[in-house]
């Protein structure tokens, strides 16, 4: 069968790879065409990758706005890569602001549509639920309390693990020693080492990455390492972050993780991967004022991070806006490193988040439902 992919940021690349390693199991005949990135062009080739998600990726209400004219044009090309390859299905990987365009586009063209990983509906814009139910032929979930949330609202989600346990046991099988990564990356073997995570957009950097260098300029018996990525500039970094004693690490979030001693975690997908490797963490969040303003107005829960919804109580401190202080932070940090006071506390929460999420095999499992549907089974 023909599967057209449509992933928009470096975890649903991820994810987006996984899931095709699954689709060739349960369909060896599979071919693919994607939006996505180098994870899922080493799965499915490089010369059916459409479209590069490092073209494509726009955070905040500010930074839509100035790209309006690109993203319109974006959403163009795609429709007609779309018709042009004729699949048999269209799987979009959360990324909703594009991908719900393509599913109702999807659907008026007669175009089978799988959602894999849905929309935060939960959290904010649950108007988009509407549109799931009308433009979307089956929805595949991620977190098990999406099951019921779902049902109550008219749809029957498939639910079969998270994805995230199948990247993490995979990256984190064959990682070098400690003193090899160390030595690797240039890292001081003696000193205790919190890893920042600021974000993989230049947004997200620019309004995180300032407090967490604030945050290392007093903490000088810490070595601060940033989890940066290929994509962007170093420039920006170095431009956002002064001259604070930084080290950077870059696409080495997941080996980083494993041997930090903490980390600063900007809200999303890596609050949880943190917290499933097991790395003590504080939740740190800044958004342009735009932004914060229309999610005051329109976010409906009670946490942002991944690890605290899901477990439905404070597991890791969320500092946001203001409350994101040095001193907020670096008493934190104190207090969940290791033989800090909380630090045995969230060692056994992380293990009953872990329990709740599941083991690996997510991704198979995911794929194989979706040959079953696709084959009528």
């Amino acid at each position: 069968m023909r599967y057209y992919i449509i992933s928009g940021e470096a975890s649903g690349d991820l994810h987006g790879a996984n899931l095709m390693k699954g689709l060739l199991v349960a369909d060896p005949e599979a071919k693919f065409r994607f939006w996505g990135g180098d994870r899922m062009a080493e799965v499915g080739g490089a010369e059916n990758l459409a479209h590069h998600y490092k073209s494509a990726s726009f955070f905040g209400a500010v930074e839509v706005v100035r790209n309006l004219r690109t993203i319109l044009s974006q959403l163009g090309q795609c429709q007609q890569d779309v018709l042009d390859y004729k699949p048999d299905v269209l799987i979009l990987i959360d990324y909703p602001g594009h991908n719900l365009k393509m599913a109702k586009f999807a659907k008026k063209h007669g175009i089978k549509v799988f959602y894999y990983i849905s929309p935060k509906v939960w959290a904010w814009k649950q108007s988009r639920v509407k549109q799931l139910r009308k433009y979307v032929d089956k929805l595949f979930i991620i977190f098990p309390f999406e099951v019921e949330y779902f049902r109550q609202r008219g749809i029957e989600a498939i639910y079969e693990g998270n994805p995230l346990m199948d990247a993490i046991s995979e990256r984190t099988a064959n990682l070098p020693s400690r003193k090899e990564f160390f030595a690797a990356q240039g890292l001081d073997p003696a000193k205790p080492l919190v890893a920042l995570l600021a974000g993989s957009r230049s947004s997200e950097i620019k309004n995180n990455l300032p407090q967490m260098a604030a945050l290392a300029r007093q903490m000088t018996d810490v070595q601060f390492v940033v989890a940066a990525v290929s994509w962007l500039d170093r420039g920006l970094y170095d431009k956002v972050a002064g001259d604070a004693p930084l080290s950077y690490v870059t696409d080495k979030t997941y080996e980083l993780l494993s041997y930090a001693d903490a980390a600063v975690v900007t809200s999303g997908t890596a609050t949880l991967e943190t917290a499933l490797i097991g790395t003590p963490e504080v939740v740190c969040y800044s958004f342009d004022p735009l932004t914060m303003w229309l999610a005051k107005k329109v976010v409906k829960i009670k946490y942002i991070s991944l690890v605290n919804i899901i477990m439905e109580r404070e597991v890791v401190k969320e500092l946001l806006q203001a409350d994101m202080s040095v001193e907020n932070a670096s008493a934190e940090l104190r207090r969940v490193m290791k033989g800090g006071e909380g630090h045995a506390k969230m060692m056994a929460d992380y293990a009953e988040l872990s329990a709740v999420v599941g083991g690996a095999g997510a991704s198979e499992r995911f794929a194989r439902r979706m040959v079953e549907l696709l084959k009528g089974e």
